[in-house]
């Protein structure tokens, strides 16, 4: 479970989709015409599950509003907007910028949540502070948020990348690394790093992305086809996610809300539990005050332009993209105003 987070591994994968794609139809082709439901990919990460919510309790046809959710594993449903499969898709805003970068852009409507502690820096138990990782081997997928993740808290401590040797290692084996390898850290999401505080007695997470809240947000993002098209009908998608919000939000119905969730995943409400904990959910006012233009990671557009420059710096494409030009607030705004 919790499968998001790719971006330089799907790299290749987008821009294949994205070449198949434009052989068949230029440009690519929105996936909906005005008569048919909107289609949206969605798959394993808390804020993006919780659509099962509004499915499930029949909100979306109260709303008026005809919404196909198609689910994939996280890499799939990329490749699926990419190709025109789908209208619009969940993902993060660092790889709302891969598929821009190498497939094709999106625009993002609205913010779901922001990772709240499931992306972790997990160290052995002889490293006290992250400060205390100069000149040591970190194991990270490089290129991924886990690598983002752990840079951040070196700087954070005062240290740089150049001050540590990172490991590439594929996120899925870190835990194994830190018991078995040559590391005193590893940088994973979860299960994965869930797993490596199991793997060695006494490891413990010194930097979470609690830690850097912002660093991480999770998106809805939209074809701008469909977008400029069926206005009216996202405006009411997004109701419908605040309805959802709303019924988050009161604790007594999380035993019902946990139980929808885990049951998308297969797995039992007391094995989700802890990964709904690692992921903030946004009421309507938080994510407003996350839409306000600003530098740091506060702020979704700091956020963006921070991933922006760690994904060139990393190889992902060769120069920034215009950041403001995958982040749209005005259906939030106006639905802010009606609300």
């Amino acid at each position: 479970m919790l499968t998001r987070r790719r971006l330089t591994a799907t790299l290749a994968r987008l821009a294949a989709a994205a070449t198949i794609a434009g052989s068949l139809v230029l440009p690519v082709a929105s996936a909906s015409a005005q008569n048919e439901p909107l289609k949206i990919g969605y798959s394993d990460w808390p804020g993006w599950v919780a659509w099962e919510i509004g499915i499930q309790k029949g909100w979306f046809e109260e709303a008026d509003v005809d919404v196909d959710f198609l689910w994939f594993d996280y890499v799939a449903s990329m490749d699926a907007y990419v190709a025109g499969r789908v209208d619009a898709v969940a993902m993060t805003n660092g790889d709302a910028l891969v598929t821009g970068g190498t497939g094709k852009p999106s625009v993002t409507i609205l913010i779901n949540d922001y990772s709240n502690g499931n992306d972790m820096l997990v160290v052995k138990p002889e490293v006290k502070t992250v400060a205390g990782l100069k000149g040591k081997k970190i194991g990270a997928e490089l290129g991924f948020v886990g690598h983002l993740l752990a840079i951040t808290g070196l700087e954070m401590a005062g240290l740089s990348a150049d001050d540590v040797e990172f490991v590439d290692t594929p996120t899925d084996q870190t835990a194994s690394v830190l018991a078995n390898g040559d590391v005193s850290a590893i940088a994973a999401w979860q299960p994965n790093s869930g797993e490596a505080l199991k793997a060695v007695e006494g490891a413990r997470a010194l930097f979470t992305s609690a830690d850097a809240p912002g660093i991480i947000y999770d998106v809805l993002a939209v074809s701008p086809e469909s977008l400029e098209s069926r206005r009216d009908d996202w405006m009411k998608v997004i109701g419908v996610w605040y309805r959802i919000v709303e019924y988050l939000k009161d604790e007594d119905n999380m035993d019902d809300a946990l139980a929808i969730l885990a049951a998308r995943v297969n797995v039992t409400p007391r094995e989700y539990e802890p990964f709904f904990e690692g992921t903030y959910i946004l009421t309507l006012d938080e994510a407003m005050e996350r839409w306000e233009e600003g530098d740091g990671l506060g702020s979704i557009y700091g956020s963006t332009a921070y991933v922006n420059a760690f994904n060139v710096e990393q190889g992902v494409y060769d120069k920034p993209l215009d950041v403001s030009a995958y982040l749209d607030p005005s259906l939030m705004e106006a639905f802010a105003e009606m609300d």
